[in-house]
Parts: C-alpha cells; sequence; structure tokens
C-alpha cells in the first residue's frame, strides 16, 4: 500500500512539473479589431495596429507562433476563460477588479483618458458643467467606470459595444462629449474628417483606482508562466528597439 501512495505521488508530482514547464511554441491571442489605432481590420480581413504589432513582436521573442482571434470586447475575458485564446492583447487596463478573474503581465503602454465636445458647444468638465449632458463610452471598459464612479449622478451615460459606434453616435448629435482613451480618440476620431468638428476638453485622467497600471496582456490565473514570457519579452523588444519601431509608426511619443 505505501508503495503505491508513493508512486501515485510521484506521478501526481511528474504531472504538476510537466504542466508548469509546459513550452509555449503556440499562442494564440485574442484582440479586438475595432479600436484603431490599437487595432482595426482591413477590408481584406487583414488586422492591423499598434496591439496588433506588438502582439506578433512578443511572440516572435518568446519564440512562439501566434495565432490573431478577433473577439467583441463584451465577452473577451469570458473567452479567454473558456480557452478559445490564451492571452488577450487588446488595450486592456490593469485593474484590480480584472485581477479577480484573470492575471497579467506588466504594462506595455500606458495613455490618459480625455473628453472631447463638439467645437463651439462650451461645455466645461466639473459636476455643474456636465449637468444634464450626455456623455458617449465604450461598454465595461475603465472610462465606462470612471464616468459612472466620479459624474453618473450628473450625466446621461450612454454605453457602446465599440468606440467607433460612440463616434457615429456623435457625429449624429446623440451625444454631448465623448470619453475615451485620449490616444485613440486622437487617431480614430479627431484627426479624420468626419473627427474635424470635435476637440479634446479638460485635463488627462489617470487614476489608477478606475484606470489601473495601463494597459496589460491578460492570461488566466493558471498561466503564471506565459505572463512571465510576455514580461521577459517586453523587457527585451524595450532594449531592443523594436518597440520603439512599432511606437513611432503610430505616435508622435513613447506610450510606455
Amino acid at each position: 500500500m505505501r508503495k503505491l501512495i508513493v508512486a501515485a505521488v510521484v506521478a501526481m508530482l511528474m504531472l504538476g512539473t510537466s504542466v508548469s514547464a509546459k513550452e509555449w511554441k503556440k499562442i494564440r491571442v485574442g484582440v479586438e479589431g475595432a479600436y484603431p489605432p490599437f487595432s482595426w481590420v482591413e477590408s481584406d480581413g487583414t488586422l492591423k495596429g499598434f496591439d496588433i504589432e506588438i502582439a506578433l513582436a512578443l511572440c516572435k521573442e518568446i519564440g512562439a507562433k501566434c495565432t490573431l482571434v478577433t473577439q467583441d470586447w463584451d465577452g473577451i475575458i469570458p473567452a479567454l476563460l473558456a480557452r478559445k485564446y490564451d492571452a488577450i492583447i487588446a488595450s486592456m487596463s490593469i485593474t484590480e477588479e480584472r485581477k479577480k478573474k484573470v492575471a497579467f503581465s506588466e504594462k506595455y503602454y500606458n495613455t490618459p483618458a480625455k473628453f472631447a465636445r463638439k467645437k463651439g458647444s462650451g461645455i466645461t468638465i466639473s459636476k455643474a458643467g456636465l449637468k444634464g449632458k450626455s456623455v458617449g463610452v465604450q461598454r465595461a471598459t475603465t472610462h465606462d467606470n470612471f464616468i459612472t464612479g466620479e459624474f453618473g449622478e450628473d450625466v446621461e451615460i450612454k454605453r457602446y459595444g465599440t468606440q467607433d459606434e460612440a463616434y457615429l453616435d456623435a457625429l449624429a448629435g446623440r451625444v454631448d462629449l465623448i470619453l475615451a482613451d485620449s490616444i485613440a480618440m486622437e487617431a480614430g476620431f479627431l484627426k479624420t474628417d468626419n473627427g474635424k468638428g470635435w476637440e479634446f476638453v479638460g485635463q488627462g485622467y489617470s487614476d489608477p483606482k478606475y484606470f489601473g497600471d495601463g494597459a496589460g496582456i491578460a492570461v488566466r490565473k493558471q498561466n503564471g508562466d506565459l505572463a512571465a514570457l510576455f514580461n521577459k519579452a517586453i523587457k527585451t523588444i524595450r532594449a531592443n528597439g523594436v518597440y520603439k519601431r512599432i511606437n513611432d509608426k503610430y505616435f508622435p511619443f513613447d506610450v510606455y
């Protein structure tokens, strides 16, 4: 009996070792594909953007084949937990609430949120200035949490499945303001022909209470080894110039 118990324990230890020592030669990465300039889908179906290039660069550094899987934002964490993919690289802020469900790498970028208003509207950012105004945000984001927590009693919050849907309603006059990542909104809206009639207003917001510690790579909690590989790869591409090359294609300053 003792020999059987010992054999069982050894087998369990060997199984545990094999799991923890998994070699990540193939990594499926969940991306949104609807958040320019971080990710979008070209007319031919090709994925483009900062997140996309960072994902591919990190997989290359790890030595793994990278498969990109598009997923709507609302279901992006549930799909990770359901093993549709192994990691999320989709401008996801590292927050305490999300840490209850998933593990994160260290940040790979960090940019503030800002409001935008229609030019000439005269709207100011304060509880009094926002009283009775409508604000468009992408649903289930840090921006949604921020506007709800700080101004929820003063404004009408309109939530959208994608950031592009918020922009369309802004152009249609159905919202007075938009709250979003400043870089995403500048490149994806304000600098486009459609967004010429809109402008930033007020300060940038980056309170860790709402916005966490920057954007990180989410993995299942039992895959801490994969998060560690991503951490090492982030440090490497920061040091060898690969990150800068990608960064400079999309932004005039270092978003790290």
